[in-house]
């Protein structure tokens, strides 16, 4: 094999999906040793070119090879066996197994299975590349980043060469993220090809040797990362010029009040685990508040708290109609909270769960905010059908048209409908759980413009984000949560990216402002 020859060589590779072409004549080189960036907007066909290469799909039509042979991947077992393996955004782990059992099961070995060798194994592995996880310990006493670690030690542990990474980074801490990046090069150094997916371009500078730009399913170029800038990196994506500053306006002190005050708040989940610990803030008019924390550390339940969809241990939520009226929002469900005339939306971070119904089409979906405004039992679909028009049209939904099922978008043009439909209801406060989250860097930079119009016509605006750099760049205040506490609140303008990381993990503190 001669030294340059590419690890995988795809050429002309096409997908579609009913009348959606996710994928059309793609032609791109991957190199052993070397990490490799894939870009692209919502939809432009990243993870499905990758789910091709992993064997979750098959292509319609071109030619896949590993090392100069053509070869056929026609299921995840086949990419195995080629020393291919995709760790994606939600692990595949069994929570009340090790790391070791979660990283052996399925493997069928000869003999009896000897667990003790299998940790020894999983121990050398994680010494070669410095990873750190414990081999006995259980998977639901893990952080987020341990999990990841072992989906990764679980390819290299089956002998996988070619390893794909999707968002890796999006539930990381900046500490751990770092630790992470130093695992990938070790890994590169040591001849693995890595590929990762990302919507976060000064990762891509970060971590990347090469970078290949997906546009509309189709090859439009690639990049060398230590010659190119972020800007550019963008306009291909996108393909015209893009700004990529995020505005933030000072608060307009004539809206300026207290919104809503949180005191003492506790809530627990249903099997009696404290989720949020005595959590005391106040949320004001005219603002964008960010909750920044690592993954499961309260930021879902505090929301669903507010919004009426969680019930309270403990503690108080109050709505200020005014300054002398208030309303207290505990043992209300949303039904309830809108009929006391709060207009409050809710942008959930399980999109399909509790936002959108999937099979349901754009229209329908924007119906359910307002179906019960309608002469039972038939409803206007008019008024319905032309927000879903405008959605798609302000947020470029990419989709054949507003009759076309939620289900069958992708990820970030789900979070576009939703986020579309909840801000078209013109509230005085908007909850936003990881709005951003799976969108194209023009795609986010529209809801970032489209929050921050919400905060300049006096709406109460919470922003739940897992990017430390858009936090700190778009909120004006910033509440950190760690371990369902409050570890602190920082002014946006001020704090640093390292202080609010170190107070996500209880190593550092700040001021309340």
């Amino acid at each position: 094999m001669e030294a340059t020859q590419p690890a995988v060589r795809l050429r002309n590779i096409s997908k579609s999906f009913g009348q959606v072409q996710a994928n059309t004549d793609v032609s791109l080189d991957i190199n052993r040793g070397e990490v490799l960036a894939l870009l692209g907007e919502n939809g432009s066909g990243k993870t499905t070119l990758m789910n091709m290469l992993s064997g979750i799909y098959f292509p319609d039509s071109g030619t896949i090879e590993i090392d100069g042979k053509p070869v056929v991947i026609g299921s995840p077992k086949d990419a195995f066996d080629y020393g291919i393996g995709m760790i994606h955004q939600h692990f595949k782990l069994v929570n009340v197994f090790t790391a070791t059992e979660n990283i052996v099961l399925g493997l069928k070995e000869p003999g009896k299975l000897d667990l003790d060798a299998a940790a020894e194994k999983v121990k050398q592995i994680c010494d070669l590349y410095g990873f750190d996880v414990d081999p006995h310990q259980k998977v639901y006493d893990m952080s987020v980043s341990q999990k990841q670690t072992v989906e990764i030690v679980k390819l290299l542990y089956r002998g996988a060469e070619i390893l794909i990474l999707d968002e890796p980074t999006a539930v990381l801490t900046p500490q751990e993220t770092e630790k992470l990046f130093a695992v990938l090069r070790n890994m590169r150094d040591d001849g693995k090809a890595v590929i990762i997916i990302t919507h976060k371009l000064n990762e891509v500078k970060d971590i990347s040797d090469r970078v290949v730009v997906l546009r509309k399913g189709s090859y439009v170029g690639e990049l060398v990362t230590a010659d190119a800038t972020t800007q550019e990196m963008t306009n291909m994506m996108v393909g015209r010029q893009v700004s990529l500053n995020i505005d933030r306006p000072d608060p307009e002190m004539k809206y300026r009040m207290e919104r809503i005050s949180v005191k003492n708040l506790t809530v627990k989940n249903r099997e009696g685990i404290t989720k949020l610990d005595d959590v005391s803030f106040s949320i004001f008019t005219g603002e964008i508040l960010g909750i920044a924390g690592i993954s499961g550390s309260g930021q879902k339940e505090l929301l669903e708290a507010i919004a009426g969809l969680q019930p309270v241990e403990n503690g108080s939520i109050e709505y200020h109609v005014d300054d002398e009226t208030t309303e207290q929002l505990i043992g209300m469900d949303p039904l309830k909270i809108a009929g006391m005339g709060v207009v409050l939306s809710f942008v959930p971070e399980d999109r399909l769960g509790m936002g959108l119904v999937g099979s349901m089409d754009i229209t329908d979906n924007m119906m359910l905010r307002s179906f019960r405004n309608g002469p039972l039992p038939f409803t206007d679909r008019s008024e319905p059908r032309h927000l879903a028009e405008l959605v798609v049209d302000e947020l470029d939904v990419n989709t054949p048209g507003v009759a076309t099922p939620v289900r069958r978008l992708s990820g970030g043009n789900v979070q576009k409908v939703l986020v579309g439909r909840e801000i078209a209801a013109a509230p005085t406060v908007l909850l936003s759980a990881y709005a951003v989250r799976g969108l194209d860097v023009n795609s986010s930079y529209v809801i970032y413009d489209l929050l921050n119009r919400q905060k300049g016509n006096g709406v109460a605006v919470v922003y739940v984000g897992e990017d430390l750099d858009v936090l700190l760049e778009l909120c004006d205040r910033i509440l950190v949560l760690c371990g369902g506490k409050v570890s602190g609140i920082v002014d946006g303008r001020t704090t640093t990216k390292n202080e609010v990381g170190l107070m996500m993990t209880r190593l550092g503190g700040g001021e309340v402002a």
